[in-house]
């Protein structure tokens, strides 16, 4: 049995372990929950910010400079609407009763070392039992799949064993070279979601070309968004460092005007920009690996309560890779979970669960999924345990990413974590007794400051939510249910009562009642590729 079938078969309660059966009420409950809203479909109305008009097409509002929420269906392997491949097992392993490590590694370079045939070389599959693994297994070439004969009821268990270490890294060597001369945006403002710029000289870039749009910090920039003061213990903390950048490829190009493949999430000021505006450079990519995929596996870490600063066990770290996924996973215990590192693109987290049987105590949490990369799509997720974050982002982090019906149990949080990342959907996604917090986490951690800009919270759910409007910028919570709250920007060794005033509040449209369309994601993907492009979210 896959976790889909958990995810499905609410009701087969007596075969399932202690833990299973606790995350199946979990799951009841909140169907429940959702039954209860969807009983309320028809009084939903459409909302000011992204609506259906009469022919079933998206109207977005726009503010005052035109930015406006973020076309997301952009996330996901391929770009989104794509669905996950089955690629044919071509080397079968079977536990060996001792330290399996070796035995799945050579299969697995076994595997990487033949020829690819339409993108892919071929899966390795780990036949069912339990497997003890000492070190991290390495994916380092495209075209690999590491499969389980299933996540649950007797299906593949990776055991974690000996010194914390990583279960699986799947890496590249991505290696970004810039060439040619270096052209300027030249509007005045570019809105986020924008799709299209204006350069001062666009002659050297041609349509397929990959393009990084870099914008440099000013110190007039740190000053408006009130970043420029942070201290901690007598020492000035740097919030987002030089620069921010995002890469896009040219869809189409007229005179200098460039079409993009992906909206980009950020505005462009010029009045906090150097004088000649954001720069724009062509670049070629080298070393990045892709279609690699881990899939229908249990991963099992020793329960242990430790400090966050102690080495620990973790998950699946993915960096250098794009168009890759993971489906079909359950994770126990390690104390950091999936980490997609910034130079990861176009990634789907599908069905993947984890389940945390101590708490880490100290003041810095873990992270289950980590999302510094872009486009990247978590579906049908989830955790079960306290004190922790179960999703979070990462600095000068540019979407869009997406995370979208899933569902955590505890009082953890979905909280973009640091340093201004930009363009992130929660969409019909519960947090039964945490949080979601769109907010300036201030001189927390290391001077994380404000965390999200442009981000989205629709139709979902949370016991409370923090949704703050960064100067500039904008977040929303739309259909969402929960206690909405106001809060100051945080100040090393201050007491909370001693803050100063409470941030500006975000957009908050329609608390507690469900608004058209019921997913946002949904509704922008079938308009850009069809109806035909849901069945990749099967």
């Amino acid at each position: 049995m896959s976790t889909m079938a958990i995810y499905r078969q609410l009701r087969v309660l007596s075969k399932m372990s202690h833990m299973k059966l606790v995350w199946l009420l979990v799951l009841s409950a909140t169907a429940i929950f959702v039954l209860l809203w969807a009983g309320a479909a028809l009084a939903a109305h459409k909302n000011h910010w992204v609506s259906l008009d009469g022919s079933g097409h998206l109207v977005y509002q726009s503010l005052a400079k035109g930015d406006r929420i973020v076309d997301f269906s952009h996330a996901g392997y391929m770009g989104g609407g794509v669905p996950l491949p089955h690629v044919s097992a071509v080397l079968t392993v079977k536990p060996s009763g001792a330290d399996d490590t070796a035995a799945i590694q050579h299969a697995i370079d076994e595997v990487s070392s033949m020829p690819l045939q339409d993108g892919f070389r071929g899966a390795v599959l780990l036949a069912p039992g339990t497997f003890s693994c000492s070190a991290t297994l390495h994916i380092t070439a495209s075209g690999v799949v590491l499969r389980g004969s299933g996540a649950v009821n007797g299906g593949t268990t990776l055991k974690l064993t000996g010194e914390p270490h990583i279960a699986i890294a799947i890496s590249g060597s991505e290696k970004i070279k810039t060439f040619g001369p270096v052209a300027h945006i030249a509007e005045l403002y570019v809105p986020s979601g924008a799709q299209s710029i204006t350069l001062d000289d666009a002659s050297s870039i041609a349509v397929g070309d990959t393009i990084r749009v870099t914008r440099y910090t000013t110190p007039q920039w740190l000053h408006h968004m009130g970043m420029d003061k942070m201290v901690r213990d007598g020492e000035v903390e740097t919030w987002v460092g030089n620069s921010i950048s995002t890469l896009r490829m040219v869809a189409a190009r007229h005179d200098n005007e460039l079409r993009l493949d992906v909206p980009l999430t950020d505005s462009y000021d010029r009045s906090f920009l150097p004088a000649e505006g954001a720069d724009v450079t062509k670049v070629t990519i080298t070393g990045r690996i892709e279609q690699d995929g881990i899939e229908s596996l249990h991963i099992a870490a020793p329960a242990r309560s430790v400090a966050f600063t102690d080495s620990l066990f973790r998950a699946v770290s993915f960096s250098g890779i794009r168009d890759a996924w993971i489906r079909d996973v359950m994770v126990d215990d390690t104390t950091e979970g999936i980490d997609a590192a910034a130079d990861t693109a176009r990634m789907t987290f599908q069905e993947v669960f984890f389940r945390h049987t101590t708490t880490i105590t100290s003041s810095a949490k873990p992270a289950d999924f980590a999302l510094r990369g872009t486009q990247l799509l978590m579906e049908r997720c989830g955790s079960i345990g306290d004190d922790l974050f179960y999703v979070i982002t990462g600095p000068r982090n540019q979407g869009p990413n997406v995370v979208m019906d899933s569902k955590f149990l505890g009082n953890g949080h979905i909280q973009p974590h640091q340093r201004w990342a930009t363009g992130f959907l929660v969409d019909n996604t519960q947090v039964a007794q945490g949080g979601i917090d769109l907010m300036n986490r201030g001189e927390m951690g290391s001077g994380h400051g404000w965390t999200m800009g442009w981000g989205v919270v629709w139709n979902s759910s949370a016991a409370t939510l923090i949704i703050q409007n960064p100067p500039g910028a904008a977040n929303w919570s739309i259909g969402t249910s929960g206690k909405q709250l106001t809060a100051p920007m945080k100040i090393a060794g201050v007491h909370p009562r001693d803050l100063g005033p409470d941030l500006p509040q975000g957009f908050i449209e329609s608390p507690n009642h469900r608004v058209l369309p019921d997913s946002l994601y949904r509704a922008q993907l079938t308009e850009r590729l069809g109806i035909n492009a849901l069945k990749a979210l099967d």
